[in-house]
């Protein structure tokens, strides 16, 4: 009875253990299943994700410039003079008929006077001819020598004439040389003379018509500018940095658009072979042109315009947009229930763009409305792909 006893204890012992050891077994089996399973997880792709919303595109324009006279003129001096003394700065405000700056004519002043002399030297030659005329006149001579002295009179008041002229020609020229004037109200731009140094042959003086105003050259993608409407006789804000004795102060003008012209194509950058095939962009330049007096020109000149498409659709984010030789197209998020739990996929969906600007696309084709879009990914993605979102 006892030996039984002992043998009944013995098995019950051996069942717990091998119920133990399986127990073990189907733990250790479970646990390795699933560290094999975040293991392969971790190998996965990344996904970086956006939720499609619904809206409308806005169109931005941003662009600079330097301001440039529309018209300017370039002040020099044909004869080869030292510059004797400057009268302006670059930025001055200057009249009609102000005096700029002054050359050392001494030279052409001596010469004139040289002439001048010259002239009266004529004079007192003539009048002596003219009272050698008078006395052969008035006793019994030669009628030959009476001819003879009437024609060197007539040639004197010729040579009179002459020098006169020269005289007069010569100080019409002293006048226009010696000085620049300003020849309308405008604003000096440029200084090449300097004071004491002779003439290089370049403009001495570059003088902007302030009446014309100024020019703004911005240029834009021939696309954007279409989907903004801008057209030739519009106003365009322009906000403009003051010089530093204005501490900097930004003021706002109203430009006018005074022409539209081709501009060199531009490489097309990665965002805008997402939407557009071609490698370079059509671009256009837009003259601007502003006429204030608190303008000087060489100031830079800003212009910020948005747009509100008026089209509504589904906004992607350009970088969630690939394309291929049949079109566009996306990856989205596929949930599927897996055995251990849910994993994702990432789903390709051929799209159909309308509209975009610089950051984000807005399609007609897609049924992604609200889905997660795959903006960006570790790794290379193919359809049914298995993911791990970020």
């Amino acid at each position: 009875m006892g030996s039984e006893g002992q043998v009944a204890a013995t098995e019950k012992k051996r069942q717990r253990t091998i119920v133990i050891l399986f127990g073990l077994f189907i733990g250790l089996l479970m646990f390795c299943t699933l560290f094999s399973n975040t293991l392969e997880s971790l190998t996965l792709p990344k996904v970086v994700t956006e939720k499609a919303l619904l809206g409308s595109l806005d169109y931005k324009l941003e662009a600079s410039g330097i301001l440039r006279p529309v018209s300017e003129v370039k002040l020099t001096n044909t004869v080869p003079w030292r510059v004797s003394k400057i009268y302006v700065k670059e930025g001055s405000y200057v009249q009609k008929g102000q005096t700029l700056l002054t050359y050392d004519s001494s030279s052409a002043e001596q010469e004139l006077q040289d002439e001048i002399a010259h002239l009266e030297k004529q004079k007192i030659e003539l009048q002596t001819y003219q009272d050698q005329y008078i006395q052969s006149a008035t006793s019994e001579g030669d009628d030959m020598k009476l001819r003879a002295a009437s024609r060197e009179i007539q040639t004197r008041r010729l040579d009179l004439g002459i020098q006169t002229r020269k005289i007069n020609e010569l100080k019409k020229k002293l006048e226009q040389q010696k000085e620049i004037k300003a020849p309308f109200d405008g604003i000096v731009t440029k200084i090449n003379a300097v004071t004491g140094v002779v003439s290089s042959g370049a403009a001495d003086i570059i003088l902007a018509n302030s009446s014309r105003g100024y020019q703004l050259d911005i240029t834009i993608d021939a696309e954007l500018l279409n989907l903004l409407a801008i057209s030739i006789g519009e106003k365009m804000p322009v906000e403009i940095k003051g010089d530093k004795d204005k501490a900097n102060k930004v003021q706002e003008f109203q430009a006018l658009i005074m022409d539209i012209v081709d501009n060199e194509r531009r490489s097309a950058a990665a965002d805008d072979l997402v939407t557009n095939a071609k490698s370079t962009i059509a671009q256009k330049t837009v003259r601007l042109q502003m006429v204030n007096s608190a303008l000087k020109g060489g100031e830079e000149g800003r212009v910020h315009i948005t747009k509100r498409s008026h089209e509504e659709g589904i906004l992607i984010s350009n970088k969630a947009i690939h394309r291929e030789r049949e079109g566009l197209y996306i990856y989205v998020v596929e949930e599927q229930l897996g055995p251990l739990g849910n994993v994702f996929m990432a789903r390709k969906v051929p799209i159909t763009s309308s509209e975009s600007n610089d950051k984000v696309t807005l399609i007609t084709s897609g049924n992604v409305y609200e889905q997660l879009i795959i903006v960006d990914s570790s790794e290379p993605l193919q359809d049914g792909n298995r993911i791990r979102l970020q």
